[in-house]
């Protein structure tokens, strides 16, 4: 196990150059119009230039990606590509840390191979998307164990620590990735961890790394959605899964981004929402799932609470916990799809630490009074095991996955198309009713709004489409919170695509439809929305 060397070692000279002609963040990215009323000086509550747009102003550089991946040939079943990279890959032994506690990586590496690994923050960083922080040269490398299949089908693995370092006190809270490097072949993957403070900010960027661990199927096909012996990829309980192993590819469109192995989905669906935020200069925290688990008033410190991406896995605390901070005026925004669906409890690892392993027990959903046979099967497939019905999602985000649409898990693209042109949310954007953000929706979304909710407004709405059939309509909602807070659901997963498209990016293409990338009049739409919350 080695400790650290030089924290700037790599940076190359034309990215230091970059930095110091830079004077600001910039706005090279957007255009005259929509673009120049995002300026840097109304996206913070501060008057003072915040601690993202210092961070942001600092070198940058586009070598945290990865340039020689590779996986392993071949199918682990009819529809799967294996995705595993045995050469190098790892994990991390938290979700998240706080400047001055000791993260251990636990790297193997078959064949063996000494490695390197390099530590950056992302960000926006004048169009770079990362910062180089720390640099780990000629580490050991050595081939470690696959674990055993544990109980309730638990892959976990127990590797030995490559390398562990204190999180330094000037490192800002952000997404960190660590790029590994083989030096037999330069094969690379990446391992990823979240820098947390306790810091007041603007907004709290939440990571889906619950949801991450779900649909990782690492070391072959081990995932939440694996059928075991008395257990079907439908019902209740699943296997059980641990963040103790690397991230793999996956069984839905993030399997196709073979660059960002060992990220779990943060790159394809995560990370242009935060890049455009840093570089316009929003005060943004990070936290993990487990802290919106483990620390409720660590909510209350935010103007506004996001949830991005595909945020699926849930437990119950992070539902009464995020329903408290709305109650207590935190503005809450869901700028995904398909979110806050499967019940999950946090179970610990096989040593004892608290939340490192997940297990799907069930949904979030309204209660039904009377549950038909054949669903019944599919709610409970082992006997005596109680479901978890409930709370309703829709009662918390405005709108939710619709379990009586045609498709059932409400999988489908399309456009989003405006219902309320004179809605404050589209102030600035033009758009007239029925005008549509082309191939914005997708690959999951919201439909069946809460109407019951209080100033509850549909304001977007539209088909939902797969290959072309339609299979169900979505709903963006917008309703208000009880102390001038409003609650924001964009209904779709892509949300983020359409504000930017960071170095590596690629845009998404699922169920027939392929999405336009970035909108200025998504741009202003998000915009719009933190003004709001920044004011209220």
């Amino acid at each position: 196990m080695k400790k650290s060397n030089d924290p700037q070692r790599g940076l190359h000279r034309r990215d230091l150059i970059k930095g110091v002609t830079a004077a600001g963040l910039g706005l090279a990215a957007g255009s005259i119009g929509i673009s120049q009323s995002i300026g840097k000086s109304n996206v913070s509550s501060s008057s003072r230039r915040n601690l993202i747009q210092i961070e942001n102003s600092k070198p940058g550089t586009r070598d945290w990606q990865l340039t020689k991946t590779r996986q392993l040939p071949g199918k682990i079943n009819k529809i799967l590509n294996n995705g595993r990279c045995p050469w190098i890959e790892g994990y991390c032994s938290a979700n998240s840390v706080r400047a001055g506690e000791t993260l251990r990586v636990m790297v193997s590496t078959n064949p063996v191979s000494n490695f390197k690994l390099e530590i950056f923050r992302t960000g926006y960083y004048n169009g770079d998307g990362a910062r180089l922080m720390k640099r780990f040269d000629d580490l050991e490398g050595k081939t470690q164990e696959d674990p055993p299949v544990g109980e309730n089908y638990v892959r976990e693995c127990n590797w030995d620590p490559s390398v562990e370092f204190e999180i330094p006190s000037d490192w800002l809270s952000g997404v960190y990735l660590g790029k590994l490097t083989a030096e037999k072949e330069n094969i690379q993957s990446y391992v990823i961890f979240i820098v947390r403070d306790d810091r007041p900010c603007d907004f709290l960027f939440q990571c889906s790394e619950l949801t991450w661990s779900a649909y990782n199927r690492w070391p072959a096909d081990y995932s939440i959605y694996t059928d075991h012996p008395g257990f079907n990829t439908k019902g209740v309980p699943s296997g059980t899964v641990s963040f103790n192993r690397p991230y793999g590819l996956f069984t839905h469109p993030v399997n196709k981004h073979k660059t960002s192995g060992g990220s779990g989905e943060y790159l394809p669906w995560e990370f242009p929402l935060a890049y455009w935020m840093e570089q316009y200069g929003y005060d943004v925290s990070y936290i993990s799932n487990i802290d919106t688990h483990a620390d409720p008033k660590g909510l209350l410190r935010t103007k506004g609470f996001i949830s991005v991406g595909h945020d699926e896995y849930w437990s119950v605390e992070m539902y009464d916990n995020v329903s408290k901070a709305r109650d207590a005026g935190v503005n809450l925004a869901f700028f995904g799809g398909n979110s806050v669906l499967c019940v999950v409890p946090m179970m610990p690892s096989s040593d004892g630490t608290p939340n490192r392993a997940v297990r799907r027990e069930g949904w979030f959903l309204p209660v039904p009074k009377k549950i038909p046979a054949a669903q019944k099967k599919v709610l409970q497939n082992q006997e005596g095991f109680e479901f978890n019905m409930g709370p309703d999602g829709a009662q918390l985000m405005g709108g939710r996955l619709d379990h009586q649409q045609k498709t059932g898990r409400g999988m489908g693209a399309g456009d989003w198309t405006c219902a309320m042109p004179d809605h404050w949310l589209f102030e600035g954007t033009g758009m007239k009713k029925g005008d549509s953000v082309r191939g914005l929706l997708g690959w999951e979304w919201h439909g069946a709004p809460a109407m019951d909710l209080p100033g509850m407004n549909i304001v977007a709405q539209g088909d939902a489409t797969i290959n072309g059939k339609t299979v169900g309509q979505y709903s963006s909602t917008l309703y208000d919170g009880p102390k001038g807070n409003v609650v924001f659901n964009a209904a779709t997963i892509w949300w983020a695509n359409g504000l930017s498209s960071p170095p590596g990016h690629k845009t998404p293409t699922r169920h027939g439809v392929a999405q336009q990338g970035v909108d200025e009049r998504v741009q202003k739409i998000t915009h719009n929305l933190f003004q709001r919350m920044l004011k209220a």
